[in-house]
């Protein structure tokens, strides 16, 4: 979580610093405490109002600042205070600096006086950032143990292609809790996490799916992870990056889906099925792409392997086992029949129909089912932090904690 976390957002002279208002932005929107430190250059592309009115904190651009009850050495003032160095944009300059040990501005001298963890999110020139001497830079930080987010492959603001472009906003959060992360109360553990939608194919063009991106276990494994556990992620096509630090285990199909749950589970200590497992496939697969016709087409389906009642019934003393109910309408009944018949230690039920808790969303609203009948409705929240509620749940069920 990152409520109550203070970060330093460093501020380097990219055409991408623009973005860092709204880096500043989702940062504070999850309760964290913003200080900006602008580099010169940076203040030619984004001015220090904007980040002061994000942040509601005044922007250090010097290393005297002269301002009432800053102190006279801000880099030492804001080194003390930060859980997270955060360099959004960085330019090959700033990292060259580091690499160097040199401190000629605020921003360097602050890198080099912080005894926290250091973000770099590079943005650059796809040639600048391939360029020997940069990546040089780059491998001699990541062994004296600075951390590193992107750069992103695309079109960048010259025009070129390539790999440069700063990192979404996603990805750099994703990184900041990892590394803000205190509560590592899931070490030793491992965590398999399903994620995302399964396809099912007609034909080699066509195929049956659903509406799951994936938010909602993506969001698990990377909480998981920042919880100390080993995380495995068996995650359908989506379009999500995979989180750093967790093993991607890509798959199609839901028998692919199974036999990889399968392959995990028995070496697991939590399983959380928050895939949307096709409960049908198709059955006859045409080798060939299925031409129009003029009447109906009928498909015939046969049913999919249900990979949570496997779980629950081969489970060992001590296993836990987590499923997701998506419903239309009140999910509890639904929820406690599926938790009863499968063998689920928990079932996380939702309406998928009420506004922020269907598919593609970043919130989500759920009810959290229990065999023996208990029910716990919780508001509505950002996956992440619902992600973190059912960890506590989880925790519970294990016995590691009291559920006082």
């Amino acid at each position: 979580m990152l409520g109550g976390k203070k970060v330093v957002l460093g501020v380097t002279g990219s055409i991408a610093a623009y973005k860092a208002a709204d880096i500043a932005g989702q940062l504070v929107r999850h309760g964290v405490e913003v200080h900006v430190v602008m580099t010169r250059a940076a203040r030619e592309f984004i001015s220090a109002l904007t980040l002061e009115t994000i942040t509601g904190n005044p922007v250090n651009t010097e290393m005297f600042s002269g301002r009432p009850g800053a102190g006279t050495l801000a880099h030492l003032d804001l080194a003390r205070m930060a859980d997270l160095l955060l360099v959004a944009p960085a330019t090959a300059n700033v990292i060259g600096k580091v690499a160097a040990g040199l401190a000629d501005d605020l921003l360097s001298t602050l890198v080099l006086a912080f005894r926290g963890p250091v973000l770099f999110c590079p943005a650059m020139n796809p040639g600048m950032y391939g360029n020997p001497l940069v990546q040089r830079n780059i491998e001699a930080l990541r062994a004296a143990g600075y951390h590193f987010c992107g750069p992103e492959t695309g079109r960048v603001a010259c025009g070129e292609e390539g790999r440069g472009r700063l990192a979404g906003v996603e990805a750099i959060l994703d990184r900041v809790r990892a590394l803000v992360s205190t509560e590592r109360d899931l070490d030793g553990s491992t965590v398999l996490v399903t994620a995302g939608p399964t396809r099912e194919p007609l034909d080699p063009v066509r195929y049956l799916t659903n509406r799951s991106s994936g938010r909602m276990g993506y969001a698990v494994a990377r909480a998981a992870r920042d919880r100390g556990a080993r995380v495995v992620l068996v995650s359908g096509p989506t379009v999500l990056p995979a989180p750093d630090g967790v093993e991607l285990i890509p798959v199609v199909t839901a028998a692919e889906m199974a036999a990889a749950v399968k392959r995990y589970f028995p070496e697991s200590d939590v399983l959380v099925m928050a895939a949307a497992v096709a409960d049908y496939r198709p059955a006859t697969v045409a080798q060939e792409k299925m031409k129009k016709g003029v009447g109906r087409l009928t498909l015939e389906l046969v049913p999919n392997e249900d990979i949570l009642s496997y779980a629950g019934r081969t489970k060992r003393p001590g296993q836990v086992v987590v499923g997701f109910a998506a419903e239309t309408g009140d999910p509890r009944t639904h929820a406690l029949e599926k938790a009863r018949r499968k063998g689920a230690d928990l079932m996380v039920g939702n309406d998928i129909t009420l506004p922020g808790a269907g598919f593609d969303v970043e919130t989500n609203e759920v009810v959290l089912v229990f065999p023996d009948g208990r029910t716990v409705p919780l508001p509505r929240m950002d996956k992440y932090q619902l992600a973190c509620r059912l960890l506590d749940e989880i925790r519970i069920i294990r016995g590691e904690v009291s559920g006082a």
